[in-house]
């Protein structure tokens, strides 16, 4: 898998977005697949992973976060497998997970959520969907939360030069709309 972008978080399974003076990352490794992650200078960076390693989260973000937020992004997503390309993050008041899926590869991450409804964000249609997670990992450790889902209706193209915005307050704000009120 090869990602290339600007101001954006890509990843095997989820994303986010900022700038960072260049630099390159030694590789980072755990049996089952090896990582590459450099900055390349202007805010943009290179990430490169191999092998099954599954939930691999890489990019670039901001801590804390806001949710107003606007965030540009252009590159090229070329994914093998299952992954996505998006903005990532959580919520600690109440603890939720959420990802504003522009792009992904071969399964469509959010296939086994509840559809809430549907959003239009800077030109573009989103599916907008829930889910529980079960004792899984999380910021604050093993945790039961819950995931909010935007997911591009037509999936930016693949292999090919990518660009979009990002309104993270029109994804919130339609979730709530949806009854999705957790992150307020």
């Amino acid at each position: 898998m090869k990602l290339l972008l600007s101001s954006i978080i890509a990843a095997a399974t989820a994303i986010v977005g900022v700038l960072a003076a260049p630099s390159a990352e030694p590789p980072v490794t755990d049996n089952q697949a090896t990582a590459y992650y450099t900055n390349t200078g202007n805010g943009t960076y290179s990430l490169q992973w191999t092998g099954t390693k599954e939930n691999l989260v890489g990019g670039k973000g901001w801590n804390p976060g806001t949710a107003d937020r606007v965030i540009s992004y252009n590159g090229t997503y070329q994914p093998r497998g299952s992954s996505l390309l998006g903005v990532y993050g959580w919520t600690r008041n109440a603890l939720t997970e959420y990802y504003i899926v522009e792009s992904y590869g071969r399964r469509n991450p959010s296939s086994a959520a509840k559809h809430r409804g549907s959003v239009r964000c800077n030109g573009a249609r989103y599916d907008i969907l829930s889910t529980w997670r079960k004792d899984q990992p999380s910021i604050e450790g093993t945790a039961t939360f819950e995931q909010f889902w935007s997911v591009r209706s037509r999936k930016k193209r693949l292999g090919r030069e990518i660009s979009g915005t990002v309104d993270v307050a029109c994804h919130f704000d339609a979730w709530k709309s949806a009854g999705m009120n957790r992150l307020v």
